[in-house]
């Protein structure tokens, strides 16, 4: 029997397969439901995983054009609705399943809902940076919120000793999954606030589906957050996930690992701080020291301070000038004045009437004044004529 002639090849199995696969309707366009495992977002863009449930699996992939149009970023241990094709990839001879979209399980009604409420708060302003606390640079208490049992505890535990030994961790035991959740967390903030029970809080719990971390999309915990007057830090599932208390919170942390350290500060890096500035403010004020000797030995150098009297001297010796130049100012003054009081007596005496009487001129006089007309006397007048030398008294005839 030749088998040569009968026999065909891998290649042409594979693609016959494939063809068989490829005419079927029923699988070009399938909805699967299955658990994400093995998942791999490749640096091309397309998404490889496992799509299985609890007897099988099968291999999926992605392609970058549909991974695009996803709102969410897969992960391993999330249950989906795939919608897609199979076929065979003949290289290696095996089926898998080729999506086009891809929703989580039971996300779309909550998803809704959860776009709702975030439109809503934000509207009424309360993811409003204004009204964001700031966190104490070294807070003494931190209050946490979360499950007392899991990693969450543990991990910001030892993140928070490790960073500062002398920190107190004050735990407020909640459920973080699960009906009637968001009251008891609610109500946790509420407790801290009300007894002071701590300098900042953190609010935190693990990764997990959409479900898994709603209570924390409810709107009860998301007024008690805005409400606190203890800041709050928001850690709530992994660094993808985005829940409502993560946008009302003071701070969103990517982890709650992370969560510890925004919250607690490194005290070995504080005291390292501490030491340079202690170093920068000792050199400092040694620079600054030898900045005012230098000025203090410039200023000592300077004239005023060598010959303090001089300057005085100069401005005795600009007094004296000044009194100097008074005087000769004063002394012309008085030359100039007494000369033209001089001219002015000059000019009064030739103009006296008593030094017309030294000419052999007088006077006539009635009761003190003076007749420049006969009309002005009658017989019998007695009047006075002045003289040079005096006066006598008369009468007209």
């Amino acid at each position: 029997m030749n088998y040569e002639n009968m026999a065909i090849s891998v290649s042409q199995l594979n693609g016959y397969i494939k063809d068989k696969i490829a005419d079927d309707e029923n699988l070009n366009n399938i909805l699967v439901k299955g658990e994400i495992s093995n998942f791999k977002n490749h640096y091309t863009g397309h998404m490889y995983f496992t799509l299985k449930d609890e007897k099988s699996l099968i291999k999926c992939i992605m392609f970058k054009s549909y991974a695009e149009r996803l709102e969410f970023v897969p992960r391993d241990g999330m249950k989906v609705f795939v919608v897609g094709g199979v076929s065979v990839f003949e290289r290696d001879g095996v089926y898998q399943l080729y999506a086009k979209t891809m929703q989580e399980d039971g996300v779309g009604r909550l998803y809704k809902k959860y776009e709702e409420l975030k439109q809503r708060l934000e509207e009424q302003g309360f993811f409003d940076k204004n009204h964001k606390k700031n966190i104490p640079q070294m807070p003494k208490v931190i209050g946490v919120l979360t499950s007392q049992t899991g990693s969450v505890i543990r991990d910001i535990i030892n993140v928070s000793t490790r960073r500062n030994p002398n920190v107190y961790i004050r735990l407020f035991p909640v459920p973080v999954q699960g009906e009637g959740a968001a009251e008891k967390i609610a109500d946790g903030i509420k407790f801290m606030n009300e007894n002071k029970l701590a300098d900042v809080l953190i609010l935190a719990r693990g990764g997990g589906s959409l479900e898994d971390l709603w209570p924390f999309n409810e709107e009860i915990v998301a007024h008690a957050i805005y409400n606190s007057e203890i800041p709050i830090i928001s850690a709530v599932g992994h660094e993808t996930d985005f829940s409502i208390s993560d946008f009302v919170a003071d701070l969103r942390a990517p982890t709650p690992s992370a969560a510890a350290e925004l919250a607690v500060p490194d005290i070995y890096e504080v005291k390292q701080k501490i030491n340079s500035y202690q170093n920068r403010l000792r050199l400092t004020l040694v620079k600054k020291v030898e900045i005012m000797k230098l000025r203090y030995e410039k200023c000592m150098s300077r004239r005023v301070f060598k010959e303090p009297y001089r300057d005085i001297n100069d401005n005795y010796i600009k007094i004296d000038n000044l009194i100097k130049r008074l005087e000769n100012i004063i002394k012309t003054k008085q030359k100039e004045e007494k000369t033209k009081y001089i001219e002015l007596v000059s000019k009064l005496d030739t103009l006296s009437p008593l030094k017309t009487l030294t000419r052999g001129y007088s006077l006539v006089e009635q009761k003190g004044k003076i007749i420049k007309s006969k009309k002005d006397l009658k017989a019998n007048d007695k009047i006075e004529i002045r003289f040079v030398d005096g006066k006598v008294e008369a009468g007209v005839l």
